[in-house]
């Protein structure tokens, strides 16, 4: 890569990153333009990101996880996404939320359930919280939960779910209140939903424009009876409970952010060097040099901003309008690298044939997912007036 490495890592954040870099290199890069063109998911990948513990690396020891540091995880995270953003989502929404809020939130029992084996890559996990009604009014949601006997019965439809129908358990939000005694975010709870589950079903199958690989779908709950055991942590604080564990879920789409900027930069210095107009490789035009430079500028301000707030984090700091920041301002630099990547490819960035179209389509969801640009600006704004 063009930009110098400037995070002071140890001997072991290195040797994870540099595994990360050939496994990435090796089983992703040759296949990310034909998993796109065909909007494959490749299922054996689950399996094998659990044999190098890519699925568990910020869970303990003791639940099979790796117990590494969120910086570490991050590392990864970004060389995964470099060579393919859509296995990154994968690994990203499977150690963010579902097993963050178990690992917070969940019984010894629950834990050993589906927290182990999700570590050992043996349990996709997925979350789900979004309606079609819902967005960024999250707390809107209408998905209802009624206690019958030891279970509860859920009705509704979740949007937006990403691998959805591979998973093999979902934390699920759904309202515990009543229809007559509507109690906010507070009436939320959180369930863990498994696909044997009577009365689940995988619904619509989004068609993305980008993410191709990474399955988006609509599940659908009629008449879902799910174990009262099921239940993760306390009824009506499963809001509570996914804004916790939101920040770490914003690092990993600010690290996926990085690393298809990375790639998109990558490609433009290796195109720029290769590619001769008037006699000369375009690299010695100044009005690609100064793109180049801008670039390679924004690249390394937004992963400043991802590992300031990962170091923050692993000190146990909080580190709500950090990580907000870090996904805004990765986002938004992947946005605006990958469509420099394709003005410097000029014709050649509109087609398929080269990689930076793809880049481009792939950034653009960072900007939407887990909170937009204009939510993670609010959330800075308000952390600015925090007592």
């Amino acid at each position: 890569m063009p930009l110098r490495e400037f995070l002071p890592l140890s001997d072991q954040q290195r040797e994870v990153q540099q595994l990360a870099r050939e496994f990435a290199a090796s089983e992703l890069a040759p296949h990310t333009a034909e998993w796109d063109r065909s909007s494959h998911f490749e299922r054996s990948l689950i399996g094998r990101l659990g044999e190098l513990g890519f699925l568990g690396m910020t869970v303990p020891e003791r639940y099979d996880g790796l117990g590494l540091d969120a910086v570490t995880y991050l590392l990864v995270l970004e060389e995964i996404a470099a060579a393919d953003a859509s296995t990154a989502v994968l690994m990203s929404v499977h150690n963010s939320l579902p097993s963050q809020m178990l690992l917070a939130r969940g019984s010894e029992e629950q834990r050993t359930r589906f927290l182990r084996p999700m570590a050992r890559g043996e349990l996709l996990g997925a979350f789900a919280l979004s309606e079609p009604e819902a967005g960024s009014d999250a707390a809107a949601l209408r998905t209802q939960a009624v206690r019958d006997g030891d279970a509860y019965v859920l009705n509704g439809t979740k949007a937006w779910v990403s691998h959805g129908g591979e998973a093999g358990v979902i934390v699920a939000m759904a309202r515990t209140d009543t229809p007559e005694d509507r109690q906010g975010a507070k009436g939320i709870s959180a369930f863990l939903v498994t696909p044997d589950l009577p009365g689940f079903r995988v619904g619509k199958k989004e068609d993305k424009m980008g993410l191709r690989a990474s399955p988006t779908v609509q599940l659908v709950f009629d008449n879902l009876r799910v174990p009262a055991a099921n239940l993760l942590g306390e009824p009506g604080q499963g809001f509570v409970y996914a804004l916790q564990s939101l920040d770490q879920g914003r690092l990993g789409i600010a690290a996926q952010a990085i690393g298809i900027a990375r790639a998109a930069l990558d490609h433009a210095v290796r195109y720029a060097d290769e590619r001769r107009q008037f006699g000369s490789p375009i690299r010695d035009f100044e009005a690609i040099q100064f793109k180049l430079a801008d670039m390679a500028t924004r690249v390394t301000q937004a992963r400043a901003t991802l590992y300031a707030a990962a170091a923050a984090k692993d000190r146990g700091e909080s580190i709500t309008q950090l990580s907000s920041m870090a996904k805004l301002t990765a986002s938004e630099a992947a946005m605006w690298v990958t469509t420099q990547a394709i003005q410097i490819f000029g014709g050649y960035g509109y087609v398929t044939d080269y990689p930076v179209e793809r880049l481009f389509r792939d950034a653009k969801v960072t900007e939407i997912y887990e909170g937009t640009s204009e939510i993670q600006r609010l959330v800075i704004a308000r952390e600015l007036y925090a007592a």
